[in-house]
């Protein structure tokens, strides 16, 4: 039977080896609102000036959080050398500098709002990491406005 500072301690190292690490990156993108389901009008007064279809720009900042365990050999939760090329590969290749309506096949069909482009995002990366967990994907579409997304359906 284990002691109280035994349950202790093994409580304590399950609590003291999970680590959330994030990691930012930035990209630009335009793209603008547009619902094939409603009327000019309705699309106009739904989406305001964000229904022009010749689209307006932000600038992104992408938030990307995985959770695991340390390594106990390396130190980290993921290498983030390899965290950083897949950010890049999967996401800012993929939409920096492009007009997401008409660029970016998962907007296609879907309106590239700030939080289809988190949960744009999530399906990107999540089937590519290893070791880590995805655990958020954060997306500011300026300094006061931004999505989160924990993968929960």
């Amino acid at each position: 039977m284990k002691t109280l500072e035994d349950a202790i301690k093994d409580q304590e190292s399950r609590i003291l080896t999970m680590v959330y690490l994030t990691r930012k990156a930035e990209f630009s993108a335009s793209h603008y609102y547009h619902s094939p389901e409603f009327s000019p009008e309705e699309n106009r007064r739904v989406f305001g000036k964000c229904n022009n279809p010749n689209g307006h720009g932000h600038n992104y900042t992408l938030e990307v959080t995985v959770k695991g365990e340390v390594d106990p050999r390396s130190g980290f939760v993921v290498d983030l050398k390899q965290l950083k090329e897949i950010m890049h590969r999967e996401v800012l290749d993929a939409m920096d500098h492009r007009f997401l309506n008409k660029e970016v096949p998962e907007f296609a069909t879907k309106i590239p709002t700030t939080e289809n482009i988190a949960i744009a995002v999530w399906l990107r990366l999540q089937p590519k990491l290893q070791r880590a967990q995805l655990h958020r994907v954060r997306v500011y579409e300026t300094p006061d406005l931004f999505v989160d997304f924990y993968g929960e359906e």
